[in-house]
């Protein structure tokens, strides 16, 4: 079994999607303490260090075949600051270079937003793309949205980057290719039985019945953003963010009982997490949502993960 070592692993989205595709996730790192605590729920403790990663000696990592990192998007998104390398976390990149040359992975994957390869007039993808090559890699990307890749309907836009390691890996990866997309966004969603009532835009405040009054039409979502409510005539879920975690920045519907934010399980679904995964107790609702803005489309991640799979194991047989 190929070993995976996860940097940036928040909820373990890349690291199921990995497991998904028959990898063994040997080491994964996450700081930020709630997310710890969902990923231990759902994934186990065994192999997870909790922890900034900037304090962490790289000869401490275990070698493995891959090294997978969503590494943090805000510095490069649109929607975020924007400040690229001179947000220190747009410099975790850096530290998934360190990492790479002492764990020596035959593949590198990298998940980010697609604006990564924009930011900065292209300076930022072409400073990633050369430290990449620096280390001996061979580079592949694509941007690949979640509505045309997985099957389910969020126009949720990333960059996927692998690199490996020899001309042969790299010769014979192929992306995935796309999938139709069968059915809309309002198909997900539970809109007949009612909701717990912290989901409900029901309080008497100039902004929430602002947002009933704009949220009229149940065949179709809304996007919140900023306080503006806007009505999305696609058919698909916008971009789950991690600002959703408050009701001024949310996807909303109107559903048989009134005006409400999609649950925690649609979002989750949206996200193409399993039934099965979900949160502990001890978090709460404005971090869970944080946590699935910040998480990946599991889906996509595996069926990348299986074509990575796919060379490797073609390599080990040709290496026996």
């Amino acid at each position: 079994m190929f070993n995976v070592v996860s940097l940036f692993a928040g909820i373990g989205g890349i690291c199921l999607g990995f497991r998904q595709a028959g990898f063994n996730i040997c080491w994964a790192n996450e700081k930020d303490h709630a997310a710890c605590l969902t990923y231990r729920h759902n994934l186990g403790d065994r192999y997870l260090v909790e922890g900034d990663i900037k304090k962490i000696n790289e000869n401490s990592i275990p070698k493995a075949d891959v090294l997978a990192a969503g590494f943090p998007c805000q510095s490069f998104s649109i929607a975020g600051a924007g400040k690229g390398f001179s947000d220190p976390r747009g410099e975790l990149f850096f530290d998934v270079v360190r990492v790479a040359s002492a764990i020596q992975p035959k593949v590198i994957f990298l998940e980010n937003v697609e604006n990564l390869m924009e930011h900065d007039n292209g300076h930022t993808f072409q400073v990633i793309y050369s430290s990449l090559v620096e280390l001996g890699y061979l580079i592949r990307y694509r941007a690949m949205p979640t509505h045309e890749y997985a099957n389910i309907p969020q126009t949720r836009r990333r960059i996927y980057i692998v690199a490996v390691s020899n001309y042969e890996l790299c010769n014979r990866f192929r992306f995935p290719d796309p999938v139709p997309l069968t059915t809309s966004a309002l198909d997900w969603l539970d809109r007949k039985n009612m909701q717990p009532d912290i989901y409900y835009y029901s309080r008497d405040t100039a902004f929430e019945r602002y947002v009933r009054s704009m949220v009229t039409d149940d065949r179709y979502i809304y996007r919140i953003y900023n306080g503006s409510v806007i009505k999305l005539k696609n058919r698909k879920c916008p971009t789950l963010t991690a600002t959703m975690c408050t009701p001024q920045n949310a996807a909303v519907i109107k559903d048989s009982f009134g005006v409400r934010r999609l649950t925690l399980r649609e979002s989750l679904k949206f996200q193409g997490f399993p039934k099965d995964y979900y949160f502990p107790k001890t978090i709460d609702i404005q971090s869970a949502y944080k946590q699935i803005g910040n998480s990946v489309s599991v889906p996509v991640i595996f069926r990348i993960a299986k074509n990575i799979h796919t060379i490797l194991l073609g390599d080990n047989n040709n290496s026996q």
